[in-house]
Order: structure tokens, then C-alpha cells, then sequence
């Protein structure tokens, strides 16, 4: 199995992937380093983190081969390289944009476009996305609407985002997502003003149950 291929099996035996968003560098690698005393070892820095390329560059420095680090937020092909330089193994975009999936594919990294429709998912596995982020999911339809895409897409790897939280976690991996992408409900904001970061290291591991029990 090549490099990417473990990585991936990697992201979706973990089932979870953590997006980060943090108002300072410091603030983000605290964060970092509580989602994986959760257990939690893939992480998704988004480019709404201020300086987010140099805070990729700590956590890869930091953490190196003990999480599987992604960047989140991505719209365009020079933010995909730029990423991918810094550490980046995957690339999560909000929306579908062909540039970014081919300087993924350029530098054989993990692919993960966001879309919507039918249409858009099974254009972007046409493109050669490894994994179709299914976004918002929660607010629209939730997991009653994976559920009707696997029908007629049963091949394609898809992570909901947008809205999951404990309460539906187990529920979106039952409807047929490989893996979910979680925000702030792992990463709680009020917890993280407040420096409590073992709230977040307690929410992983609730996480990570949630997906181990849905798998069962």
C-alpha cells in the first residue's frame, strides 16, 4: 500500500476529522494538542486560522509523524500547494474547484472538495476527489440525506460537515459517511476562551466512541 492509500485508511479508521478554527496560532496548537490527547489523530487546520500555513508548519514540526495533518478551507490551487509545502497531507475545500484537486493529485495528496447536489459529488469524483465532503449536511437534511445519495452513489466516499455533533454523529456514520467532520461541537468555543482545554480532549473521546459504536 503506497503512502496515501495508508493515509487514508488512516483518516477513515479514525472516522473523525477535527475542524479547527482558532483566533491565534497559539490558541490552535493548543487545541491541536488536546483533540489528540483525545485520541483523535487527524486534524484540519482551516484557512480562516490567522497565519494558518505557518500554524500547519508548527504542527507538522511539532507533531510530525503522530497525526495525519490537513488543511481545511481551501479555494483555490496556490492556498492547495501552499498547504501541501507546509505539511498538509489532505485538502478540504468548502466548495468544488478543479485546481485544487489537481495539484492534490499533482502531489499525490488526499483530495476532499465540498458539494452539495448529486450533480456536484459525482463531478467531483469524476475530477478524482479521494473523499466528497457532503457540506452544510447537518442544516440540510442530515443524515436522512447521505442516506438517500448512497442509494444511487453507494462507491463514493462521502464526510458530512456542517452541524454534526454528538447527537447525530453515530447516526450520520449509519447512514453510509465513511468518516464525519466536526467543528464546533468538538471544538468548543466557549471551553477554548476559557482555557479549558481538557473539555475538548473529553469531547474526542466521546467522539471517536460514537463512530466505534455506529460501527459496531
Amino acid at each position: 500500500m503506497d503512502k496515501k492509500s495508508e493515509q487514508l485508511q488512516l483518516m477513515l479508521d479514525c472516522g473523525v476529522v477535527p475542524v479547527i478554527r482558532a483566533e491565534s496560532s497559539e490558541q490552535a496548537m493548543k487545541i491541536v494538542d488536546a483533540i489528540r490527547e483525545g485520541g483523535i489523530k487527524t486534524i484540519e487546520i482551516t484557512m480562516t486560522v490567522p497565519h494558518a500555513i505557518g500554524v500547519m508548519e508548527k504542527v507538522a514540526e511539532k507533531f510530525g509523524k503522530e497525526v495525519l495533518l490537513g488543511a481545511g478551507t481551501v479555494l483555490d490551487g496556490e492556498t492547495a500547494r501552499a498547504s501541501i509545502l507546509a505539511g498538509a497531507e489532505f485538502v478540504v475545500g468548502p466548495s468544488l474547484n478543479e485546481e485544487v484537486i489537481k495539484i492534490c493529485k499533482r502531489y499525490t495528496k488526499i483530495a476532499i472538495p465540498g458539494t452539495m447536489t448529486p450533480t456536484e459529488v459525482v463531478h467531483a469524483w469524476e475530477m478524482g476527489a479521494d473523499i466528497v465532503k457532503i457540506f452544510p449536511a447537518g442544516e440540510l437534511g442530515g443524515p436522512a440525506y447521505i442516506r438517500a445519495l448512497k442509494g444511487p452513489l453507494p462507491h463514493i466516499l462521502l464526510l458530512p460537515t456542517g452541524g454534526v455533533d454528538l447527537e447525530n454523529a453515530g447516526e450520520f456514520i449509519k447512514a453510509g459517511s465513511c468518516a464525519i467532520a466536526v467543528g464546533t461541537a468538538l471544538v468548543d468555543k466557549k471551553a477554548v476562551a476559557e482555557g479549558k482545554f481538557e473539555v475538548l480532549t473529553q469531547k474526542a473521546k466521546q467522539f471517536l466512541e460514537e463512530v466505534k459504536k455506529a460501527r459496531r
